[in-house]
């Protein structure tokens, strides 16, 4: 059996010399990253501060918690961010109910076909986002194409509701969404390694039963990712909701254009921006912690 040889102690002059070279180190990279720190700090943390403080004050200036005080009395408030998780979550499921199946069958094709149909998917980000949701209204109108055929091939004798309501807002989330889920699923299934079904096929798993406990498990981390990016995208989301909700569907953006627009309440809208940046670190929080767990069970599959 071999030895490996003992390590011998460094002394006190080259362990000197050591920490003076780490900590040289440190502070060049932490020079050649100051003007990207320097821009994250003028272009995030700065004006984020200024919600924090503009928060504070009423309409008529004065220091006071009163704009989270009616966050907290006032039941539309809490109809409001109902709302918000409400569309937020039901958007993300269906993102991915969908995404998940279209995920699989491309990491399924030969390379070269998956990268041509990954065009389809990458394709509404070409398109300005206020073209695809009036695209929408069009499409789901009263007098609409979809209403116009449905009735023309007697599939139904009324126009539906699709627009401005909860359904014409889904639908149009879940199209602005549905890229977001699928991306970062293709690229964790792609990465799964496929000797492991093998495996799993030639100790006597049949291919349901294969893919349910070796490559489910190893793709939840993909899920997971594209799931939270999804869902905190959604939170924030302004321009379908006001279009294809036609003023049904009230989310905290929503909320907080009209206090700024109409009210000129900076306070109000300021606390609603606060809270849902908090309750949006606490949701990053709580996907780290079970991202972590979904990591360590993939591993043990």
């Amino acid at each position: 059996m071999q030895r490996t040889p003992p390590t011998l102690p460094l002394s006190d002059d080259h362990s000197v010399a050591l920490r003076k070279d780490q900590s040289a180190e440190r502070w060049l990279m932490l020079s050649l990253a100051g003007p990207a720190l320097l821009l994250v700090l003028v272009c995030m943390l700065l004006p984020v501060g200024w919600l924090f403080y503009l928060s504070f004050f009423t309409e008529d200036g004065a220091a006071s918690l009163v704009n989270y005080r009616n966050l907290i009395e006032q039941p539309s408030y809490a109809r409001i961010f109902r709302t918000t998780f409400e569309v937020s979550l039901l958007t993300t499921a269906i993102c991915a109910l969908v995404g998940y199946p279209l995920a699989y069958f491309l990491s399924q094709l030969p390379t070269r076909i998956a990268n041509l149909c990954m065009i389809a998917v990458l394709l509404p980000f070409w398109t300005s986002l206020l073209v695809r949701t009036y695209a929408w209204l069009i499409l789901l109108q009263r007098t609409g194409l979809i209403n116009t055929w449905g009735i023309d091939l007697g599939l139904w004798s009324e126009p539906l509701p699709l627009v401005h309501n909860m359904t014409g807002t889904l639908i149009g989330m879940v199209h602005i969404m549905l890229p977001f889920v699928v991306l970062p699923l293709y690229n964790s299934m792609r990465t799964i390694d496929r000797s492991l079904i093998q495996a799993a096929a030639n100790l006597g798993a049949s291919p349901v039963q294969g893919f349910w406990r070796v490559f489910f498990p190893l793709s939840l981390p993909g899920l997971m990712a594209g799931s939270l990016v999804a869902f905190i995208l959604c939170l924030g989301v302004y321009v379908t909701p006001a279009v294809l909700g036609g003023g049904k569907v009230i989310m905290v953006s929503s909320r907080i254009a009209l206090d700024i627009d109409t009210f000129l309440n900076w306070g109000s809208a300021s606390a609603l921006g606060v809270v849902l940046l908090l309750l949006t670190f606490l949701l990053l929080l709580l996907a780290s912690r079970l991202t972590k767990g979904l990591s360590l069970l993939g591993s043990g599959h």
